[in-house]
């Protein structure tokens, strides 16, 4: 057990009905003490603002990361809309089906469980204590770095793709639902801190993420928050355990390889909207972090399963 740290509902949608105990999503306990089984995976692009999502039987576990607009779904009696950068995680078996026209794109995954038992612990308490030897996915939730995890779910697909590879799916897979978990529920950093140095520390993070396609300077957020730059930096590094410019440059490249596996934009118009001034100062703090110039990696995942219906 990793201490006594408690697990909160990240995120609730109106839009769906009540449950038990006036929890408005159900929370999954997944054991992790082997791979989830990976079916299959894709890239949907909805053809136009009429498409509806199919009507069928769900027969496994279907994990949708929402790229961009809205889906609108259902699973047998409770609807559900699914808005950009937040996912939704259907348990079988149940009948799933769009209960409106939906204009969007998403990843989607299918998977199973415990040897196709498919059968999560399910439960219906706000709060509960985590272990080292499993994962709690709520089924509908706000994804913290949607980034990272488009990065994960594309490098699944080329892998399936390139090499056929049951293990490496399967852990793959694995790792994309523990990296989901780890979003919502495990926070990095270096040293615990309470109360106003938290508020602060966040801060710092949301204006970092609401300037990130900027060519933002630390001399800019310490003059916003007024206080001395190097108490900020020395702050946010005991705080996170990286030093801030460190981590606004790893934040731009995390954006940086989203885009470059998840779009066909020109690299060059990827730096620019991350804030540097040419192709050359991108390319080199790119290849300074990833050890890969942004052509190369772009080509290392190149193959992705795309569906327009």
């Amino acid at each position: 057990m990793i201490g006594l740290d408690m697990l909160k509902f990240p995120y609730k949608n109106d839009s769906i009905p009540m449950g038990i105990g006036g929890i408005l999503v159900q929370l999954f306990e997944f054991k992790t003490e082997k791979p989830f089984h990976f079916n299959w995976s894709g890239k949907f692009i909805a053809p136009n603002d009429k498409w509806t999502h199919i009507t069928r039987s769900l027969s496994d576990f279907e994990l949708i990361v929402m790229t961009q607009g809205e889906l609108h779904i259902a699973a047998d009696d409770k609807k559900y809309t699914v808005k950009e950068g937040e996912y939704i995680l259907m348990h079988p078996p149940c009948r799933q089906y769009g209960h409106k026209p939906s204009k969007c794109t998403f990843y989607w995954t299918h998977f199973a469980y415990n040897n196709w038992q498919n059968n999560p612990k399910i439960h219906d308490k706000e709060t509960l204590e985590h272990t080292d030897c499993a994962i709690f996915l709520p089924a509908l939730a706000e994804i913290p770095r949607i980034d990272r995890l488009i990065v994960l779910l594309k490098q699944l697909q080329d892998c399936d793709r390139k090499y056929h590879n049951r293990n490496l799916n399967n852990y793959s897979l694995t790792t994309i639902l523990c990296e989901l978990y780890s979003q919502l529920y495990l926070s990095a950093g270096g040293t615990a801190v309470k109360g106003e140095q938290m508020q602060l520390y966040t801060d710092i993070v949301d204006y970092i993420s609401w300037r990130i396609h900027e060519n933002i300077k630390v001399s800019e957020i310490a003059a916003y928050f007024e206080y001395n730059e190097k108490y900020l930096t020395t702050f946010f590094k005991k705080v996170s355990g990286t030093p801030l410019k460190t981590y606004i440059l790893n934040r731009k490249m995390e954006l940086a390889k989203a885009l470059l596996t998840d779009s066909n934009q020109p690299i060059a118009q990827i730096g620019y909207d991350l804030g540097f001034t040419d192709n050359h100062n991108f390319s080199s703090a790119f290849k300074k972090i990833t050890g890969q110039s942004p052509s190369k990696y772009r080509e290392a995942y190149a193959e992705r399963m795309l569906f327009h219906q």
